[in-house]
């Protein structure tokens, strides 16, 4: 009985290790279509890079079913440990003065903080130690053709990405990223690297992995969702409490200054606007309550979660003392 039990064992095993072939998926070869005819690329060289593409089951499980916590998005508690400890803070000022003089050129062309932009390259890849080690094709070919919560977004990453690689004279089949694809030290998805991303070096190639790149990138996407420069990011609130119940909270969540002091809550100093957003740090033992202001909102249109703005805010805010 053991034997046939480990024969079945071996047997799906070796079903399970057979490789997903998915040249003969025809949403495959309907997307090969596409590409060769509006983007005029050569039908042999996909083929060949889709007969090279591996199924990526750990990649694909973060996105099957109902969003599970932190998963795609760390919680405050995993921001505030690990990635703004005093170790972690050090860090990022020795960093800071290593590239200062970038930083400082581009916060002089585009208008926007050297702290912000440090908060970026900090919370992203801890300045390149960090910018991952998933195959990007492999990643984006698994989310865009298996039935996953976002797979329309990462079939259009998917072309954006054939897209960068041919205008940057990239591999597809040999650069790394995160698990969702996102690629070098300000972690861009393909088509925010095709937007933003520039050549801030000089050196005739738009490099995600390259730090002066990095830089020019992050100040550039400030600069074009308009940064109010010298204008506020975010003001505690007067909240007191254990734990929060009362309004919808959230990185998008805008409500009057009226209506919030209708709900008791206060910014502890003068607000410049007459709306805020309504933000909550769960912390383990109580819940921090802030109000965010145009530039908080920002900062999220890159990563659109209260924990990653707030904790690029709080790093900029330690890198001033």
């Amino acid at each position: 009985m053991k034997q046939i039990i480990i024969l079945i064992f071996f047997i799906f095993s070796l079903v399970n290790a057979k490789e997903y072939q998915f040249l003969e998926d025809k949403n495959v070869q309907n997307f090969i279509n596409k590409m060769v005819i509006k983007h005029h690329f050569d039908r042999v060289h996909l083929e060949y890079l889709f007969r090279n593409a591996k199924l990526d089951r750990d990649t694909l499980a973060r996105y099957v079913g109902k969003r599970k916590p932190n998963t795609t998005d760390g919680s405050w508690v995993r921001y505030k440990t690990k990635l703004l400890d005093d170790k972690s803070i050090a860090y990022y000022k020795e960093q800071k003065q290593k590239y200062i003089r970038v930083l400082e050129k581009a916060s002089r062309e585009y208008k926007v903080p050297i702290n912000i932009i440090v908060g970026f390259l900090a919370i992203e890849s801890k300045f390149g130690k960090y910018s991952g080690d998933y195959s990007v094709w492999n990643s984006l070919v698994t989310l865009g053709f298996f039935n996953n919560r976002k797979r329309g977004y990462f079939y259009s990453e998917l072309g954006e990405y054939l897209l960068f690689c041919r205008e940057q004279n990239y591999d597809p089949l040999i650069l790394k990223s995160s698990f969702a694809g996102a690629m070098g030290n300000v972690q861009q998805m393909p088509s925010i690297a095709r937007r933003f991303l520039i050549d801030y070096n000089r050196d005739g190639k738009k490099d995600p992995w390259s730090m002066a790149d990095a830089i020019g990138s992050i100040a550039k996407f400030l600069r074009s969702k308009n940064w109010e420069y010298g204008g506020d990011i975010a003001i505690p609130s007067n909240f007191k409490g254990r734990r929060y119940k009362g309004l919808r909270v959230g990185y998008n969540k805008k409500y009057s200054i009226k209506e919030l002091e209708r709900y008791s809550i206060k910014p502890i100093k003068k607000f410049n606007r007459d709306y805020a957003y309504l933000l909550k740090l769960k912390d383990k033992t109580k819940d921090e309550i802030w109000l965010g202001d145009k530039n908080f909102r920002i900062i999220t249109r890159y990563n659109p979660s209260t924990n990653y703005g707030m904790a690029i805010f709080k790093i900029s805010q330690e890198l001033n003392n």
